[in-house]
């Protein structure tokens, strides 16, 4: 997995004040990986951003030039978009540590960071 930083704009709460996680999925069609890799997400969100998230999937199969904005190499690619600055994480996000790591999210039940 590998993890970039770039800029974004601000971030967004929601109705509660909450900050909300924007993350954006990029897969390449229905495959096991890429499968995995949102099953993957969607657990890790729901155990430590619960209701605090958006998730957008992108499959560059039906829209290829969206890989640009985001300057998308390979797939399936993790990138949060808010809070800022932009991270991304490459693969199947099977790691939940890793996958934590990358998106500076702390642990459930935990105060101190990852």
């Amino acid at each position: 997995m590998t993890t970039m930083h770039t800029h974004a704009p601000t971030a967004t709460t929601d109705k509660n004040g909450a900050e909300v996680w924007k993350l954006r999925l990029y897969v390449a069609g229905q495959t096991p990986k890429s499968l995995t890799a949102f099953a993957n997400l969607k657990r890790i969100c729901e155990e430590h951003l619960a209701g605090q998230y958006q998730i957008e999937v992108v499959d560059l199969l039906k829209n290829p030039t969206l890989a640009k904005g985001d300057q998308i190499l390979a797939v399936p690619t993790l990138v949060r978009k808010l809070p800022v600055p932009v991270r991304k994480i490459i693969g199947d996000l099977s790691n939940t540590e890793r996958v934590l790591v990358g998106l500076d999210v702390r642990p459930a039940g935990s105060g101190a960071e990852p």
